[in-house]
């Protein structure tokens, strides 16, 4: 199964991180039919979603977004596709909750 893993560090806090967490969730029960739970942690929250074909963690804390997905056979022809959507996504919500408004997502290597 193709994996997809993305890494976002934020300076957000962990209230505003959960609040983009939560958008993010929002958006992807409305569009992609995802069921999701989200959790709340003393120092990190763990957003788990799931559908046909895809399921996946979203860790988040007060300075980094932690998303790994599992896409099934029909979906995994789409990977660079759907991550680069969601990539997409959690840019402009980290973008929109960034002090200012400024963009200051920054990527690391996946590992």
């Amino acid at each position: 199964m193709p994996d997809i893993h993305i890494h976002r560090l934020h300076h957000l806090g962990l209230v505003a991180a959960r609040e983009v967490a939560r958008s993010w969730a929002d958006k992807a029960e409305r569009k992609l039919d995802m069921q999701c739970t989200y959790e709340e942690g003393d120092a990190q929250d763990l957003l788990q979603f799931s559908r046909t074909g895809a399921s996946g963690t979203l860790q988040v804390d007060s300075e980094a977004f932690e998303l790994n997905a599992k896409l099934g056979f029909l979906l995994g022809s789409f990977q660079s596709q759907i991550e680069a959507e969601i990539t997409r996504q959690l840019d402009e919500l980290i973008a929109a909750q960034a002090p200012g408004g400024a963009a200051e997502a920054s990527d690391t290597p996946a590992g």
